[in-house]
């Protein structure tokens, strides 16, 4: 029988992709595995799909629980070849949301590795509306040789990828991800990052949500890159793989430098944290390793970036400067600072990406803000609703209409609908040294994606804008000067109900070296309002604040900040405004 996979875009690049290069590494066993084996080997799980499910599932949901590593790169490729619709379960979820996710879905299958085969099992008998037919992978362990694989018939079909919201205000949503969607994200990736075959990329995020799956395996993968997992993330993993390629005495199977690493700021914050738990000789070789010579591109994103861990990390790494980018699981990446240093200001995520349509909507007025309209009649700067565009954005929230239609607003230029993201951002002109000239698309040249007025995110519209007192508060700028602060390690800023002002400013913090000492009160809310006195504008500085040990976040590093205050500030709703 003759190995086939639709004409995609994803395995037209496989394709043209040399087939002895290494696609997938195994960072603890050192297992590689190349495009030529997994071009065979998505033939063969494409095949074992279609098998189990009686020919055709065109568009049915399959779901999989298989761990981060090649396997999982298999799987997921293995049902976009069948048209259907890859739907990554996350093993560290528990059973009942799992299980909510399988009965929204209707997923018809459920694929299991080895690995997850017993959580599978007991997954299975808790599915109430549709019990999905089992599936065991087995495990692949390279070394076989690749076979000639041919791509016919039409790039069309109803495959993707769905990813379910983190439901931190509401039960998750299923956000549906066509083909088409998920290939616009990924080439939008590979031209503003310039992602390569030459591109190394160490891999330590989990794989059901965007960042993990389109950022760092698709986009990768359609430049020929080499990915690398290790996985759970673990700082002094991190560091020594890193440093290996630099020691004096390097391991005898010689690993190839990082080139390419995004992770969340937390990632950041622990890797400085435990940089100091190094021998010397790994120091040293850690920082060459993520100096600018070598690790090319280092992205923080998915939350707020620290100023003071972007500028521990530029200091530690001999001048690499992180880049932010913004996004979420209904579009991908939208926004990005640009591969020059001197374009990653602090605060900013940058321009609109290629191929994706941006603008702000005045969160009081509903008015579009135009360029040039940046700031209101007493010269202050206007908050606005993200609002996107293109063939990035997603297609439905599944079997949720009323939700799918709340999110979009019809474009006045008869152009198509706008999503609403409901987060805010400012938008300012900021003079940078390569927006002059030819680079800006001046006397002919190319205009570039990176250039015009940038983006600064004020929050989410439900969470981080807060309205004390008749002025407006982004929790994000509040926090970064908190973080700042050498008396605290993390922040988190919130808006607490107020029978005087409606919302007032909270802060919920730990201190550095916290535990009975920072009980004790250490360091008080007198303390942090004197610190920040001369940094803030008085109606942003918190009027309350609470110590605490821990503050819970997703995998993502995500603060469900409702839920926070409902835990901190219980006793404290109304009353004791300053």
């Amino acid at each position: 029988m003759a190995s086939t996979l639709p004409r995609l875009p994803i395995f037209e690049a496989l394709a043209g992709h040399d087939p002895r290069s290494t696609v997938v590494v195994h960072s603890v066993s050192g297992r590689k595995f190349t495009y030529g084996e997994l071009m065979r080997d998505v033939v063969d799980g494409k095949e074992r799909l279609l098998k189990e499910g009686g020919g055709k599932i065109v568009g049915e949901r399959i779901a999989f629980l298989v761990e981060n590593s090649y396997d999982y790169v298999v799987t997921l490729l293995s049902i976009l070849g069948t048209h259907a619709i890859a739907l990554p379960l996350s093993p560290a979820f528990p059973a009942n949301e799992l299980q909510y996710i399988m009965d929204h879905s209707q997923a018809s299958m459920l694929l299991s590795s080895k690995k997850f085969e017993r959580k599978a099992l007991e997954l299975m008998e808790q599915v109430l509306e549709m019990p999905p037919k089992h599936v065991k992978l087995e495990k692949r362990m390279g070394g076989l040789s690749y076979k000639k694989v041919t791509l016919e018939g039409p790039a069309d079909g109803e495959g993707g990828m769905m990813l379910y919201t983190s439901g931190t205000t509401n039960r998750p949503k299923g956000v549906l991800l066509p083909q088409t969607v998920m290939t616009a994200q990924a080439q939008s990736l590979v031209k503003a990052w310039k992602y390569s075959s030459a591109d190394y990329l160490l891999h330590v995020l989990p794989l059901h949500h965007i960042h993990g799956t389109i950022n760092a395996i698709l986009a990768p993968i359609f430049a020929g890159s080499t990915v690398e997992f290790l996985f759970p993330f673990n700082a002094q993993s991190v560091w020594h793989r890193f440093a290996a390629p630099f020691l004096p005495n390097p391991p005898s199977s010689l690993p190839s430098p990082i080139t390419f690493f995004t992770v969340v700021p937390t990632v950041y914050n622990r890797l400085l944290t435990t940089f100091t738990d190094l021998t010397s000789e790994y120091q040293t070789a850690a920082r060459t390793a993520i100096s600018p010579r070598h690790l090319r591109l280092n992205i923080s994103g998915s939350a707020a970036l620290p100023t003071p861990t972007k500028k521990a990390w530029n200091t530690l790494s001999s001048g690499n400067v992180l880049l932010e980018r913004y996004g979420m699981t209904e579009v991908g990446m939208a926004l990005s600072c640009g591969l020059p240093f001197s374009s990653r200001i602090d605060g900013s995520v940058g321009w609109p990406l290629p191929g994706v349509e941006v603008r702000l909507v005045d969160t009081e007025t509903g008015e579009v803000i135009k360029e040039g309209e940046e700031l209101d009649s007493k010269g202050r700067e206007r908050d606005g609703e993200i609002q996107l565009r293109g063939n990035n954005i997603f297609k439905e929230y599944w079997r949720n209409s009323a939700a799918t239609k709340k999110e979009r607003v019809e474009g006045e230029d008869g152009n198509g609908p706008w999503f609403k993201t409901g987060d805010v951002a400012v938008r300012r002109i900021v003079p940078l040294p390569e927006q002059n000239g030819a680079a800006n698309g001046i006397n002919g040249h190319t205009k570039r994606w990176d250039q015009g007025p940038m983006y600064f995110i004020r929050g989410r519209l439900s969470a981080d804008i807060i309205k004390s007192g008749g002025e407006k508060v982004s929790a994000l700028e509040v926090e970064r000067e908190l973080l700042s602060l050498p008396q605290i390690a993390e922040a988190a800023v919130v808006a607490v109900p107020s029978g005087k002002w409606g919302q007032k400013v909270g802060a919920v913090v730990i201190l550095k070296g916290s535990g009975e000492e920072g009980k004790r009160g250490r360091w008080s809310a007198m303390d942090m309002r004197r610190a920040l006195k001369d940094r803030l504008a008085a109606y942003k500085i918190p009027q309350v604040m609470k110590v605490v040990e821990h503050i819970p976040r997703n995998a993502m590093g995500k603060i469900n900040k409702k839920q926070l205050v409902k835990e901190v500030f219980q006793d404290e709703t109304s009353g004791d405004e300053m």
